[in-house]
């Protein structure tokens, strides 16, 4: 370590040193003040591999057991850290394994910098052992993307990726760096951070007319309602956010993604948005006289049918991106910008109210879904557990402190609608692209990103034979992540559209799993299943008490259905409580 440090001033100070590429890649991650990479090394990759062999102490390398494993972890330390998340892999299929993540985070927004192998410049074309054309095959699903031929490229190509990574609407960089790129020796003349690209502008320019605009449609507003996602987070802009809704008075509901930019348990914090969200911010989008979204892009999850999403409303968009205004619904007024520049100056402007009667019907419309649902689904009649009541005992022992990271399906329904928070960066889950799989591996790097926090990952049965190798990285590491799975012996989501829209025709959704506490047990996990109401607070304390990685599984209804619930084709308004 003294040694490589001791090279490195000296580079500093002389400003040219003839290096390797690879050398140069691994410098250029230490300038980015990156300390973890998650990756699988191979043939065409190996000289990055040998280079970081004399890094060890300053680039902390986590071996993943696939290649899916390491950009689902990149993207869990990205999601709680507010950092860029790296990966390593080689060509060919260590490169198309990434492709999903890729892809993933791209539709979440998540700044990811992927660093691929590729055969040598000069077999490129032919068909080579372990040649894919990475750079087409990803563009599609990456930010941007440049391959590396010549290693005197790779310092200013891999600034430019890392700014393009984290600036403005963050999402992933894929950087594919040839065999003979790696190994080439040049002269390094030091390493220079981007901040800037000709024509590439990473936030807007924000026009105050439309802020003033904005102002007055918020002042003359009878029934506002903000709607928010995951700008709030990426933009770190959870305070402004908090002080433009309560001067306002402004009731607000979030996305899936949005979920802990404001704490749930705040008096305007009125719910969850969309397919499985709340009943009062479903039904009242249709009756507000002025929505006001910020940081999020109108998914179909959340707006239903478009033709009769909030017509009666004049809306107002807040967002980084401007490809995202008027993509799905008309706007009224773009307030175009970074939400952390932006909600101030629309706070500065609005009148300070408190619109008593319009936030008791989102109220009132809470009472009625608690009895006709929460209740029901946290104090259930019948013998089998229910996912809600798992996660509202796992409330009283976190208290809203945990990052819950969850994978795709019914327990990700019910996490997103039970589960507390009181602090940002808690939630990480697979949005757009709805990943099964995605949650074990990003469990690993979202406490890599967020070491003093306890770490939740709760999984279903099918997401979570589709990753359990990662069981290893665990193993190998020691990450400490606490792994609740909520077992119904179904694939549930899928069932439950089979059950009310295809009469319960149940296709190849009744799945069989292993004995998980014993596949644990052989990577040296401690576990524990229970399937009784009595044991359950017990385990859960147990899971989380316990000193280094937890496996419990709770067997819970096989049928229970996630309500409420905006069939596919209906309006947000014709939501269902049963």
């Amino acid at each position: 370590m003294e040694t490589l440090e001791l090279e490195m001033k000296k580079t500093a100070e002389n400003k040219v040193e003839n290096i390797s590429g690879s050398e140069a890649v691994l410098k250029a991650l230490i300038e980015e003040s990156v300390t973890t990479v998650f990756g699988y090394p191979g043939g065409a990759i190996m000289p990055i591999y040998d280079a970081l062999f004399d890094y060890d102490g300053h680039l902390n390398h986590i071996l993943v057991r696939h290649e899916q494993g390491a950009i689902h972890a990149a993207q869990g330390y990205a999601r709680t850290s507010g950092d860029v998340g790296v990966v390593f892999a080689t060509s060919g299929p260590g490169a198309t394994n990434l492709v999903t993540g890729l892809a993933d985070a791209q539709i979440d927004s998540t700044p990811v910098v992927a660093i691929t192998g590729q055969v040598f410049a000069h077999l490129l074309g032919t068909d080579a052992f372990q040649e894919t054309d990475v750079i087409n095959i990803t563009t599609p699903v990456t930010k941007w993307n440049y391959q590396v031929t010549d290693a005197t490229e790779i310092p200013a190509v891999l600034a430019k990726a890392f700014y393009i990574a984290k600036s403005g609407r963050p999402g992933p960089v894929l950087i594919d760096i040839t065999k003979n790129a790696q190994l080439q020796k040049f002269d390094y003349k030091g390493y220079e951070k981007c901040t800037h690209i000709r024509s590439y502008r990473p936030k807007p320019i924000i026009r105050k007319t439309f802020v003033e605009e904005a102002a007055k449609l918020i002042n003359e507003a009878k029934k506002p309602f903000v709607i928010f996602g995951q700008g709030v987070i990426l933009g770190r802009a959870e305070q402004e956010f908090k002080a433009f809704i309560e001067k306002g008075g402004l009731p607000a509901a979030w996305t899936v993604l949005g979920l802990s930019a404001l704490e749930t348990d705040h008096p305007l914090n009125v719910g969850m948005l969309g397919m499985h969200g709340n009943y009062g911010p479903n039904v009242l989008t249709n009756e507000c006289d002025v929505l006001i979204a910020v940081g999020m892009r109108f998914d179909d999850r959340v707006t239903g049918r478009l033709d009769k999403y909030a017509k009666q409303a004049k809306v107002i968009h807040l967002d980084i991106d401007p490809a995202e205004i008027d993509k799905n619904v008309k706007t009224t007024v773009p307030v175009w910008g970074d939400c952390k520049e932006t909600l101030p100056m629309l706070t500065a402007l609005i009148e300070e109210k408190q619109h008593t009667d319009w936030l008791k019907r989102f109220n009132q419309y809470t009472k009625e879904e608690v009895e006709l649902v929460i209740n029901k689904e946290m104090h259930p009649d019948a013998a089998e557990m229910t996912m809600a009541e798992v996660i509202d005992s796992l409330n009283e022992l976190t208290r809203g402190e945990a990052v819950i990271v969850t994978d795709v399906g019914q327990h990700q329904m019910i996490a997103c609608r039970y589960a507390k928070f009181v602090r940002s960066k808690s939630n990480v889950t697979s949005g757009g692209l709805g990943t099964m799989g995605f949650a074990l591996p990003a469990a690993i790097g979202a406490k890599y990103g967020a070491p003093d926090r306890t770490v939740v990952a709760i999984i279903g049965d099918g997401g979570f034979q589709m990753t359990l190798q990662e069981l290893g990285t665990i193993m190998q590491f020691g990450a400490e992540v606490k792994m609740l799975i909520l077992n119904n012996n179904f694939l549930g989501m899928v069932r439950q559209w089979q059950e009310l829209f295809h009469s319960r025709r149940y296709s190849f959704v009744d799945i069989q799993s292993p004995d998980f506490v014993t596949i644990a047990k052989g990577y040296g996990i401690t576990g524990r299943s229970v399937n009784a109401r009595k044991e359950l607070k017990a385990a859960l304390k147990e899971m989380l008490d316990h000193k280094g990685s937890y496996l419990l599984e709770v067997m819970v209804g096989k049928e229970n259905n996630v309500f409420p619930m905006v069939p596919q084709g209906c309006s947000v308004s014709e939501i269902r409580l049963k």
